[in-house]
């Protein structure tokens, strides 16, 4: 009663803390589910603004490629300029080369060459050209005496060179009436020097078409026309093509402006280029920005989503582990009652029963001397009687424990409708979830470049969350084992005190079956027995101690059983299926040695032919990869095939070694690789694989190695992995894999000629 009451006690506080830890869980729950729906109200937001964030840096990616398209035509225009900036200049130096400006710049008088005085309209400049001819060059000087000094001095220094003057005052050719005056597309850069351009081109006549010039020319061979491309027809002669490149000071000029407002629009062009490069950093950023908070928004919501799940399920457990221990409670408190009852009926029975032990005794006494008479068939009758009596209490234990059985099974089931339900719930939850995935399947899909990039992180928390899970799944089986510890030796506790209850009652049944057999076969009452006189006993001996003497005897002498016979031949018949039994596993244990023996002896000639076979070919092989050198394959233990070891020699051209232990990384490599190869043509497979096998080799080796793949490869597929250019030359098909910036992995591959 004290360990009923302690139980009772105990299963109450447990039972009010599983009803505490299931109200705290609803709170919890209920939290849960509120962070759950801020989470998914803040999604939509967020999703929102991801697509505002991918548009806008799809725009600045595209204003990006337009600023670097433009400032890609920018620079090429700039480098065009400048790069005509230097031809002009160093067509500029060579023309003042040639008229000796240079050695001429000191003389008085001297304006500089014709190239630095003129200018010409845009697309007459080879016009110009072709009509002043070697006077382009010319150094044009201010007077007479000049003249004469300049000519002095290139004869001192025997210099060429071509000198302009000024003061030369010619008749102007007349102009051609069909044709345009080249002069008015030609002007001087100083006044004096005009009056020399109308000497020099004033009757030069230029037109457009080559058919026209030469019909012009024709009818006036005593005039000069010029086309606009540079072709020339005067008296002395007809020219087609420009004899240079329409190289002035001016167009120098003109040219060096060019290629300062190119440069110009290139400094723009990576201005604009820059501010296009911030805008998309910016943009990506933003984008960024709002993929991690809708990131961390999916995180907590499915950090969420998961709390409630355990909290639901460790809520559930709760409460039927509530209900479990309130029905535990209740049998305890029923138990409890019937045990308080049973306590009172026997403290009220036992006065009683001691005075009727009492008096039982000194009947006993008077009942010594019948007691011998009667004493053997007592003995078989209690002996049968107690027999049954235990049986009988044995099939009462097994039906109570059937019947806790039945109880727990009941209970098991009840929980188990109770989990239905709860997952009838959970799957409807599940659905509409499910409907909610689909209408983010949308989102989802947009944002997969994204997830892909965080998949490693999350990954890395699966592996961590599932070690965690892992943990706790271990705590759970030991407080599990632990439960199941403790209901062994709560049910020890019952069954020990079933059978105390047993032992009592048998007690009891024991003195109702005395006093029964007292009065059937004696026809006498427990008190007249006890009140019979005592049959005499031996000095020093009372009737209670001579009583457990006898009883002691009956005890050593054992019960009758009448069903030794039966029991006999049962064990006979069972020892006979034993026998049976055995000879057959000895029967079968002779069959399984005469496989095994067969086994091993076709294991022996498998293993001996394919040994035979893979040696030959490795000495060939090896022969192949190392000429002049010898390499075997020996066994550790010929004479058993079973246990032996397979030992490789191999000894190089020019090196006195074996082991495999005294040959460079290279040689080791290729040793391998024969014995590998010797094992695939010994026993060929459609495919072989092999991952960077010719890293070691050096360029000698990796030849001999391609030797020996294009032998296997007429056969067998070959996958080799390598990052040897001459592997890869020798396959039929490269696969790859490769990385975009700001993407994601994907494989690639190409297929290779045959003759490449």
């Amino acid at each position: 009663m004290e360990r009923m009451t302690a139980e009772t006690q105990r299963l109450e506080g447990r039972h009010r803390a599983v009803l505490d830890k299931a109200e705290q869980l609803a709170g919890e729950a209920a939290r849960l589910r509120g962070e759950l729906g801020d989470c998914e109200q803040t999604e939509l937001p967020l999703v929102e603004s991801m697509e505002d964030a991918e548009a806008r840096r799809a725009d600045a990616e595209s204003a990006l490629a337009a600023a670097e398209d433009r400032r890609r035509s920018a620079e090429s225009d700039a480098h065009a300029a400048e790069a005509r900036v230097e031809a002009l200049a160093l067509a500029l130096d060579e023309a003042r080369s040639r008229a000796g400006a240079e050695r001429l710049s000191a003389v008085d008088g001297v304006l500089g060459t014709l190239l630095d005085l003129v200018a010409t309209d845009e697309g007459y400049e080879a016009a110009f050209e072709a009509a002043a001819g070697e006077a382009l060059s010319s150094v044009v000087v201010a007077s007479e005496a000049a003249g004469r000094q300049a000519l002095a001095t290139l004869a001192a220094e025997e210099l060429s060179g071509s000198v302009l003057a000024l003061y030369h005052r010619g008749e102007t050719p007349a102009l051609p009436v069909e044709g345009r005056a080249l002069r008015s597309h030609v002007r001087s850069t100083r006044p004096e020097v005009e009056a020399l351009l109308d000497v020099l081109i004033g009757g030069v006549a230029v037109v457009d078409d080559l058919d026209e010039a030469v019909d012009l020319a024709l009818a006036r061979p005593a005039a000069t026309v010029v086309t606009v491309a540079g072709d020339r027809f005067a008296p002395g002669g007809w020219r087609l093509g420009a004899a240079g490149a329409g190289v002035t000071g001016a167009a120098l000029d003109t040219a060096r402006q060019r290629a300062s407002d190119a440069r110009a629009a290139v400094e723009r062009a990576a201005s604009a280029h820059a501010d296009a490069r911030s805008a998309l950093e910016e943009a990506r950023r933003a984008e960024a920005e709002v993929s991690r908070r809708l990131d961390d928004n999916d995180g907590r919501m499915a950090a969420a989503a998961d709390g409630l799940q355990r909290v639901e399920s460790e809520r559930r457990d709760a409460l039927t582990e509530a209900e479990a221990l309130a029905a535990h409670l209740a049998e305890t408190a029923e138990r409890r009652e019937r045990d308080l009852g049973r306590v009172a009926e026997l403290e009220a029975e036992l006065p009683r029963l001691e005075a009727a032990e009492a008096d039982l005794a000194e009947r006993g006494r008077r009942m010594a001397e019948d007691r011998e008479a009667i004493e053997q068939q007592a003995r078989q009758v209690g002996n049968q009687r107690a027999d049954l009596d235990v049986r009988s209490a044995g099939l009462t234990e097994r039906r109570s424990f059937l019947a806790t059985r039945l109880e727990a099974t009941e209970e098991r089931l009840a929980r188990t409708a109770a989990e239905r339900d709860a997952a009838s719930a959970r799957r409807e939850e599940l659905d509409r979830r499910g409907i909610a995935l689909d209408r983010l399947a949308t989102v989802v899909t947009e944002r997969h470049a994204v997830v892909n990039e965080r998949l490693e992180d999350l990954r890395a928390r699966r592996r961590r969350q599932s070690e965690a899970a892992r943990a706790v799944a271990e705590e759970l089986d030991q407080t599990r084992r632990r439960r199941s510890s403790v209901e062994k030796e709560l049910l020890a506790v019952r069954e020990k005190l079933q059978r105390t209850e047993l032992d009592d009652a048998e007690i009891k049944l024991r003195i109702e079956t005395a006093t029964e057999t007292l009065r059937r076969d004696h026809d006498c009452e427990p008190a007249t027995a006890m009140a019979a006189e005592a049959p005499p006993l031996a000095e020093g001996t009372t009737a209670v101690a001579r009583a457990r003497e006898l009883e002691r005897d009956l005890r050593l002498m054992g019960p009758i059983n009448p069903l030794a016979l039966e029991e006999f031949e049962a064990l006979n018949e069972r020892h006979e299926f034993l026998q049976a039994q055995l000879d057959d596993v000895k029967q079968t244990r002779r069959e399984l040695g005469k496989v095994i023996r067969a086994i091993d002896e076709e294991i022996v000639s498998v293993f001996a032919a394919a040994f035979a076979d893979v040696a030959a070919n490795f000495e060939h092989l090896f022969g192949t990869l190392f000429p002049g050198g010898v390499g075997r394959l020996r066994l550790t233990q010929p004479d058993d095939l079973l246990a032996t070891g397979i030992e490789v020699e191999a000894k190089p051209s020019g090196k006195n070694v074996k082991k495999l232990s005294l040959l460079s990384g290279g040689e080791r490599s290729l040793t391998a690789l024969a014995f590998l190869f010797a094992i695939f043509r010994s026993r060929p497979s459609p495919f072989y694989v092999m991952d960077e096998v010719e890293a070691a080799l050096d360029d000698v080796n990796l030849h001999r190695f391609l030797e020996l793949v294009a032998e296997f490869r007429n056969d067998a597929q070959l996958v080799i992995v390598s990052h040897q250019k001459r592997t890869m030359e020798a396959a039929d098909c490269l696969y790859g894999v490769t990385m975009q910036p700001g993407g994601s992995s994907k494989a690639v591959s190409e297929k290779v000629g045959a003759g490449s």
